[in-house]
This record gives C-alpha cells, structure tokens and sequence, in this order.
C-alpha cells in the first residue's frame, strides 16, 4: 500500500557561497525539481507516424517563500555561480527520497506588496546529472 507524506516535510538544501550546505525549508513555501528529456525526431519520407528517440536531459529547481535578510543574502552570494543541492521531497525520514546534484542560480526575485509578507523566488538550473538516493 502507498505511504504519502504532506508537503509540508519537504527539506530543500542550496550550498551558499562558502560550500557549506544551507538549509532553506524554514522560509520557503514551494520548492519544485522539474525534469525533462529533449527528443530528436526520426520520422522518415512515406511515414503516417512520426517517430523519436531520445536526446538530452535537463532539470531546473524553483522555489518560493518568504524572504529574510539571511536567505537574501544566500542567494545574492551564488546567483550566477555554481554550487551543489539537496531536496528532500517527503522529508528527510529514513526511506525517503533525496535529490542531489549541482546547479546555478539563474535567476532571484524579491517581491513586496501592500498587506503582504516580503517575498523571494529564485530559480535553479540543474548541471550535470541528478543523484537518486533513497536516506
């Protein structure tokens, strides 16, 4: 029988400029592995089906939440450089999941608006291949 875990156990883990592995759950309230495979297309002259094989894999993480002058400060030291990951998406439980790999922060967002807590989003492009491990 299936066993499911709310999201709220989710752990996400970014290594700030230092290398030393950060721990950002107690902000964040998304954090997303999005993962993809690019497909070369091998449809040839009298076909009725297109046909494909497989190419390239690709990932990127998103994650949002609420910005704090620590986690601000994280993210402003490694945008734009390479660093390492963690993410946890059942928490980090033994037989649990865990996702590693390196990445670089392409892109951090900090938002505010009336009525509203200030806000940070940033978003990770995966370099490399992902580690599956089960904790």
């Amino acid at each position: 029988m299936p066993t499911f875990t709310h999201g709220k156990e989710a752990v996400i883990k970014v290594a700030d400029s230092g290398a030393t592995l950060r721990d950002l759950s107690s902000v964040l309230n998304t954090a997303t592995l999005s993962r993809e495979v690019e497909t070369a297309e091998t449809s040839a002259l009298g076909s009725d089906d297109k046909s494909y094989i497989p190419g390239l894999r690709d990932a990127t993480i998103s994650v949002e939440g609420m910005a704090d002058t620590t986690t601000s400060g994280y993210f402003d030291g490694i945008l734009g450089s390479s660093t390492t990951f963690e993410f946890y998406p059942a928490g980090e439980g033994a037989g649990n999941v865990k996702y590693s790999g390196a990445c670089i922060l392409t892109s951090f967002e900090t938002g505010a608006e009336l009525g509203g807590a200030v806000t940070v989003s940033g978003e990770f492009q995966v370099s490399g291949a992902i580690t599956r491990a089960i904790v």
